[in-house]
């Protein structure tokens, strides 16, 4: 019996963000998600570019050891590219993605490879039992392995989004890559933390039950939008069908940055898939390879907010009184938001040296929304490149403790520059600042 990949994809901005840097790819053969990180710095981009170079990767037919170097060069492939984008675009530093994909590979008995950076997450669903197939490459996954914190404490960490592996242009991107068996009737969902961080397991498995690929990605989004959704959220899913010897393969979906015009047009060089569904405007969502276009929860919120509020104006009069009010609310609003800003910490650069600051780093008008905690001895240039660079865009923390830990961080990240000052990434050793560490730093996602 042949069996083949039937699937859907849905991708939403969220409540949140007014940008979606998550990017999703469901086809025939590959199934990918990939979670932009860098805000301002082009995550969206990011994203963008391993969706295009992984489009390229054909795996149907090979076997296992050359499927798995295909994919792991195809990772390669998307570290040097964003390498070459942030060279001609230096604003754009710090830009990065997670990567986790599915890839065909046919055969009797049929298999699956598996490819995975970061923290997007693949699950299967096999006869009623709900598995997760990656490992999250997390610093908080590091304290669970080794026992120092549960999963559930897990979940609340403060320091919860901090990756270990991403796909960043500056450090070697390692995937876990491995093949699985797959059986008819199996369904597997591949999603972006904005779905697996606020959706719970006992919910994603129920949702994943639906009828079909298409039901299951338009609940699981709306799961997440419902859930308050202040990531974008990206779903495929994918059944293992019973397939026919002479099916033609449809053109694939692309969903949330890479199906964006605007983004693919800022990636001239790309070479993007056939969008069997093309995405015109950005925050419209594409359920499925056979199904229709939906606006997502959040635009038709967005969309319906005027007409609700020309039906509460029916009367003049009723206008003044709105205004006075709305200034009094703005009021104790601008005050609430400043008091509770002031107990936010990041850790950011003070006249090149690595300092904590107290609130947030932006300025309103005349006024900073942030001042100096405590200004270390510990210079920016003494860093290795990534976290200097990470220092240079401010690292934000939950408290001053926090905060004290990141300064603990850096501090032994310098001294295993000094330690081994000819590492790659390190200042450099005739210029007399220290050396970087041998292992990869973790990268802050978006």
């Amino acid at each position: 019996m042949t069996l083949a990949l039937r699937s859907a994809a849905r991708s939403d901005v969220g409540l949140v963000r007014s940008g979606n840097e998550d990017s999703g790819y469901a086809g025939d053969s590959l199934l990918v998600v990939a979670d932009g990180m860098g805000g301002h710095a082009a995550g969206e981009l990011a994203s963008a570019t391993a969706i295009a170079t992984m489009s390229e990767t054909e795996t149907t037919g090979l076997g296992d050891v050359e499927a798995l170097e295909r994919l792991s060069e195809a990772v390669t492939i998307a570290g040097e590219r964003i390498a070459d984008l942030v060279a001609a675009h230096p604003e754009w530093a710090g830009m990065g993605t997670t990567l986790t994909a599915l890839a065909w590979l046919g055969g009797d008995p049929s298999r699956v490879a598996v490819l995975h950076v970061g923290d997007s997450r693949a699950y299967l669903l096999r006869d009623g039992e709900f598995t997760q197939i990656t490992r999250d490459h997390t610093y908080v996954q590091t304290l669970i392995d080794s026992g120092r914190i549960s999963p559930e404490e897990a979940a609340v960490h403060p320091r919860r989004n901090l990756l270990m592996r991403a796909i960043d242009g500056v450090h070697t991107a390692e995937p876990d890559v491995s093949v699985r068996e797959a059986r008819d009737g199996d369904r597997y969902l591949v999603c972006s933390d904005g779905l697996s961080g606020y959706v719970s397991d006992d919910d994603i498995h129920r949702l994943l039950g639906l009828a079909d690929p298409t039901a299951a990605v338009t609940a699981l989004v709306d799961a997440a939008l419902e859930a308050g959704a202040p990531d974008n959220v990206t779903c495929v899913v994918a059944d293992v069908v019973a397939g026919e010897e002479d099916h033609v393969a449809a053109e694939p979906v692309v969903v949330g940055a890479a199906g964006e015009p605007r983004n693919r047009e800022r990636l001239p060089g790309m070479a993007f898939p056939v969008d069997s569904q093309p995405d015109a405007r950005p925050v419209l969502t594409v359920t499925s390879a056979t199904g229709g276009r939906s606006s997502s929860v959040a635009e038709i919120y967005r969309e319906e907010q005027p007409a609700r509020a020309a039906r509460r104006s029916r009367r003049w009069w009723w206008v003044g009184t709105a205004l006075i009010a709305l200034a009094a609310l703005v009021g104790i609003s601008l005050f609430a938001a400043y008091q509770a800003s002031q107990r936010q910490y990041y850790v950011g650069s003070d006249g090149g040296y690595v300092a904590i600051f107290r609130g947030l780093p932006v300025n309103v008008g005349p006024f900073d929304l942030h001042s100096v905690e405590e200004r270390t001895d510990l210079t920016v240039d003494s860093l290795p490149d990534f976290e200097a660079m990470q220092v240079q865009s401010t690292i934000q923390t939950d408290s001053l403790a926090a905060a004290e830990q990141v300064v603990q961080r850096l501090t032994e990240r310098a001294a295993q520059c000094v330690a081994v000052p000819s590492t790659p990434g390190c200042p450099d050793a005739t210029s007399g600042d220290a050396g970087s560490p041998t292992a990869p730093a973790p990268s802050a996602t978006s």
